[in-house]
């Protein structure tokens, strides 16, 4: 848990969860940070022993403890865009979360827009560009038009986006962004009822969850609403049994066309009737109030049974 971005704070609070939740009569589970500047194993009374990044062990009163799965509960980097996964994968350890390449390809934006497109999954209209680039506001609009929203390209929990509804807002939209990442996505605004998806391998089958529907207090779903309470988010979600089959049926395919394991998290609107792909996540909060869980909940899947199951999955990999 933890992790490079600013998206740290919300995975420790997933990791600690995943922690009090897994089975402890099947598991012996240690809670390890991963930051810039330390890798350390955290004990029960905040004791901090450093990590040995050559094969992932800790020595703890000398005594050197190998670990047999990693739960991955970092979002961001390292833990969302492959490279814990390649690290880990190199070592020879089973962890949770999808592989690397799925994690690298879903954490970028851009082109996993791009990779499903052949695929007929709809998305909105955008716009691409790279740090050092000319903004032609003219062009912009021109492709995605007002209102439309500014993005950093590799960013989860909404860091780095910005609701533009006029020409000048622009330039400054675009600094934002990349503050957080040195590429940025803008896209049309999509006006219709949002909805989020969860599917899991569970119990070896592909399984998609309830669908949840999410409301926001705010202009849209922003940091704001989706971890300090300024949003309604409805399970299952209030849209009719014809919708509720397209969209699953759809997040499921793109499920199995990236050749995804562990948990995923798709968030679409409806525009039309027709779903559109706003992004893929494949470490999602897992806090009691996090969308995922409500999910699992919905569908009689307790915390435990959810944790379990993806360690279970992983060990079963190995």
């Amino acid at each position: 848990m933890g992790g490079y971005s600013n998206e740290y704070a919300i995975s420790l609070k997933t990791g600690s969860v995943v922690y009090k939740h897994l089975d402890s009569e099947k598991y012996s589970p240690y809670k390890v940070h991963i930051f810039k500047d330390k890798w350390v194993c955290v004990t029960t009374v905040g004791k901090e022993f450093p990590i040995d990044k050559n094969d992932f062990s800790v020595t703890i009163d000398d005594i050197k403890i190998t670990f047999d799965c990693v739960f991955n509960a970092i979002h961001g980097t390292p833990g969302e865009d492959g490279y814990i996964q390649g690290y880990l994968a190199l070592l020879g350890i089973p962890q949770t979360s999808c592989g690397m390449y799925q994690a690298a390809l879903t954490f970028n934006k851009r082109d996993l827009l791009s990779a499903l497109k052949p695929y007929g999954i709809k998305c909105a209209t955008s716009y691409y560009l790279n740090v050092g680039d000319k903004i032609d506001e003219k062009a912009i609009v021109a492709k995605v038009g007002l209102p439309c929203f500014v993005k950093a390209n590799k960013a989860g929990s909404s860091f780095g986006i910005s609701k533009v509804y006029k020409l000048e807002e622009l330039q400054n939209a675009v600094a934002v962004a990349l503050k957080e990442d040195d590429e940025v996505i803008i896209e049309s605004f999509l006006d219709g009822v949002e909805v989020s998806v969860g599917v899991i391998n569970f119990k070896g089958k592909i399984t998609v969850l309830p669908i949840t529907e999410i409301v926001s207090d705010n202009d849209f779903f922003d940091y704001e609403a989706k971890y300090l309470g300024k949003s309604q988010e409805i399970t299952p979600a209030r849209i009719s049994t014809e919708m509720a089959e397209k969209v699953s049926k759809i997040a499921k395919n793109i499920y199995k066309i990236l050749k995804m394991e562990g948990f995923s998290r798709s968030e679409f609107i409806f525009k039309d009737d027709e779903p559109h792909l706003l992004e893929v996540n494949t470490v999602p909060g897992m806090t009691e109030e996090s969308i995922l869980p409500q999910q699992a909940k919905a569908a009689r899947i307790s915390l435990p049974e959810l944790f379990g199951n993806a360690v279970e999955l992983a060990l079963a990999k190995k």
